[in-house]
């Protein structure tokens, strides 16, 4: 980087869609040279009335060969970023660090035959990014994807998540996903009803998917708030499912999502 040279680029928002009074969906430009790996964030900046910036971590939704960046945000109460994000019109500029970051990426799993990805909340994001990338569909035989939110209104992109087996690019792959939806605050056909640790204690996660968690097949990816990833992990470590270090490769990778 030469001197004087920003660490961010200028970019504009394309589409802002809110989903709920809490919760939108926004889809930006990207610069050319920004590049990243399925599930990993970028950091956003706005700029307050003031002109000081204020940046939070976001997890890219889009693919990484998408020519747009979509992420799923939710609005915090007087919340310093939120606040100005939820506040933004299509045209409006958006910055972005050069860098992206983060580690919940595939490359944390040497192998494995099933990929479980459990999400609470906006911690969906990087998992949506990595089922409209190739790398998990060629080496995993099955995909699960679950999606907890409190009241179905929450659930987002569920378009893409219909639509997406039937991709073109997917042709004959798309058999490999199974999607368990979770609503915790309100009955929903067709969806699960339970914390996620819950779910996993009484079997009735397993019994919708029709896979057994265990460690040689299993490979694990918890994204979303902390108390649920603490949970989940203690629960999985029962099982002999065991956080995957660079030293000491394991069955489950993790990243707290506020």
């Amino acid at each position: 980087m030469t001197v004087g040279e920003e660490k961010f680029t200028r970019e504009h928002l394309l589409e802002v869609h809110p989903l709920t009074p809490k919760l939108f969906t926004l889809r930006v430009t990207r610069a050319s040279g920004f590049r990243f790996r399925a599930g990993q964030f970028a950091r956003l900046g706005v700029r307050k009335p003031s002109g000081s910036i204020v940046w939070r971590a976001y997890s890219m939704v889009s693919a990484p060969h998408d020519e747009f960046l979509d992420f799923l945000s939710i609005v915090v109460p007087d919340g310093e970023f939120t606040s100005e994000l939820s506040q933004l019109k299509v045209g409006d500029e958006l910055l972005i660090d050069k860098q992206p970051f983060g580690f919940l990426t595939l490359d944390r799993f040497a192998d494995g035959r099933d990929l479980w990805l459990l999400a609470t909340g906006t911690g969906v994001a990087p998992f949506l990014s990595i089922l409209q990338d190739m790398e998990a569909w060629q080496r995993f035989e099955r995909i699960i994807l679950v999606y907890s939110v409190r009241e179905a209104a929450e659930l987002a992109y569920q378009d893409l998540l219909r639509e997406l087996p039937e991709q073109e690019y997917l042709e004959g792959l798309g058999h490999k996903l199974t999607y368990v939806p979770v609503v915790t605050r309100e009955q929903v056909t067709g969806a699960l009803n339970g914390r996620i640790t819950q779910l996993i204690e009484d079997g009735s996660l397993e019994q919708a998917v029709g896979l057994k968690l265990e460690p040689e097949h299993s490979r694990i990816m918890l994204c979303g708030n902390p108390q649920m990833i603490e949970d989940t992990r203690l629960v999985l470590k029962k099982r002999q499912l065991e956080l995957s270090l660079v030293r000491k490769p394991g069955q489950v990778a993790v990243e707290n999502y506020w």
